[in-house]
């Protein structure tokens, strides 16, 4: 993958403006092109035009990289004072319901095993990830930016057959502040031993699982593609099936009955589709949807796993409406298929097994009894 590519995939949407404008290749390809023919004119215009484009393109260097320093700044103060309103929460609880007399080593004893209320402990333990979502993508900000200027300035000098963007490189951007700065570093080295030590009473490897965050731009498996193909596939081919079949045959004399229990169960494999096709082209847009929703950033799903459960369903849907028109010539009762697809579509909702993206599930039950809940529980 080319860098301009990686990095459209792994910037932070609302810092895009932040980065570095690798843009900047286009200008020394422009200057390559535009430059005057050494054959044509004399060496010393050649020189002095190049020397006048090294000129302004180093100024340009010179903005991209210090706006990155303030952006990096500003950001790490940012971390730095919510770290520290952190670890004072944190200790406030660890201190609760124990006297201060009482030794150290009892007073620092996990937050599970006080006497302090689970949403305490689960709020601290929401606010350490997010903490921790947030140091990492400002890391990896430090780290492509660092990258970008390498491979502008590396192509600079190739392109020119000059060194001089390795001297800039090396007097500028490796001495600049967001690249010597490593209080990132040890912002999440110390957000690690708190949490693993003081929220989970020492379980290290349950303290990542909690803070991990995936690989960011993380791509799809071949896999997951193939079955969104596959069913999509299969659910054009059935829906056109459909529409023949009740254009020819009808859905019989209870025609409106029918259009009325297969009506729902299609707009909900519709709205689960455009939902996919909205999550791409957020995406596509850089708008960061994960935070927008409050989603959890380390377990959602992407748009491939959405329309994969919408194709499925809609296969399903569409093998259905055929048995309710063909049920006299199957032998079998014409109200048996509207009452499996409901059963099926019902039991993949509550399926209470850790299959079929059960976290994701889980969060839309919750928010359908929030919806439901919310005209009841209002004050």
């Amino acid at each position: 993958m080319k860098f301009a590519e990686h990095l459209t995939a792994h910037i932070t949407p609302e810092w895009r403006k932040q980065y570095i404008n690798y843009e900047m290749k286009a200008m020394l390809y422009a200057a390559i092109e535009q430059s005057p023919s050494a054959e044509l004119v004399e060496r010393e215009m050649v020189t002095r035009y190049f020397a006048k484009f090294d000129e302004e393109f180093f100024h340009y260097c010179d903005k991209e990289l210090a706006k990155i320093n303030t952006f990096y700044s500003e950001k790490m103060a940012e971390a730095t004072r919510k770290y520290g309103s952190l670890r004072s929460e944190l200790t406030e609880a660890l201190e609760m319901g124990h006297p201060k007399k009482q030794p150290a080593w009892k007073r620092r004893t996990p937050l599970g095993k006080k006497n302090v209320p689970a949403r305490k402990i689960q709020d601290l333990k929401l606010a350490f990830s997010e903490f921790y979502l947030g140091l990492i993508l400002l890391q990896n900000y430090q780290n492509l930016n660092f990258t970008g200027f390498r491979k502008i300035l590396k192509k600079h000098d190739k392109l020119l057959s000059v060194d001089y963007g390795a001297r800039w490189r090396t007097d500028h951007v490796e001495a600049a502040h967001f690249y010597t700065n490593k209080d990132i570093d040890r912002l999440i080295q110390e957000t690690e031993q708190a949490v693993t030590q003081d929220i989970e009473g020492g379980d290290r490897q349950r303290a990542m699982k909690r803070l991990r965050v995936p690989p960011l731009g993380e791509q799809q498996s071949p896999w997951t593609t193939f079955k969104v193909g596959l069913f999509s596939g299969a659910f054009v081919v059935l829906f056109i099936t459909v529409v023949i079949a009740a254009m020819f045959y009808g859905f019989g004399e209870n025609w409106r009955a029918g259009m009325r229990m297969f009506r729902a169960p299609f707009l909900i494999i519709e709205c689960l589709f455009l939902w996919g096709v909205n999550v791409y082209g957020w995406r596509s847009s850089g708008v960061n949807h994960v935070l927008i929703f409050e989603l959890d950033p380390r377990n959602h799903l992407s748009e491939q796993n959405i329309m994969e459960v919408a194709s499925v369903f809609g296969v399903i849907w569409a093998i259905c409406v055929l048995s309710y028109i063909f049920s006299d010539p199957l032998g079998i009762p014409q109200y048996a298929a509207p009452l499996c697809l409901y059963t099926l579509m019902a039991a993949f909702l509550l399926n209470p097994t850790k299959t079929f993206h059960h976290e994701a599930r889980y969060w839309a039950l919750r928010v359908l009894i929030r919806v439901v809940m919310a005209p009841f529980c209002f004050r």
